[in-house]
């Protein structure tokens, strides 16, 4: 039996992906998704280039991007779904995450 995998990706945060891998201008191997502590609600999520994987990080590869999860953020993250959204006055990833069990009112951070 197949594992489900710790994190999915949409269409619209899978493009944006690609073109920001694309447009960086150097070869990398995916983005990096982690958490820190930060916020009123105690934790935020992180996103950085990845030049290369980490030896315990989780590999998700969804609709051709490859994400790596830290190791030290997966319990965090299970289950999540990454977007991408653009609106009027703003634009960025978001994370659609079932553990969450509330959220700051600036909407910055979170906790479990």
């Amino acid at each position: 039996m197949a594992r489900k995998q710790a994190l999915s990706v949409t269409d619209a945060a899978a493009e944006r992906i690609q073109a920001l891998l694309a447009k960086r201008g150097k070869p990398s191997v995916g983005v990096r998704i982690g958490v820190r502590s930060r916020g009123c609600s105690g934790l935020s999520y992180t996103l950085e280039y990845a030049d290369e994987k980490g030896k315990f990080d989780e590999v998700v590869e969804d609709k051709g991007v490859t994400v790596l999860v830290d190791p030290k953020a997966i319990m965090f993250i299970l289950g999540t779904e990454m977007d991408y959204v653009e609106e009027q006055l703003q634009s960025g990833f978001t994370f659609r995450n079932p553990n969450e069990k509330g959220r700051c009112g600036c909407g910055e951070s979170f906790h479990v």
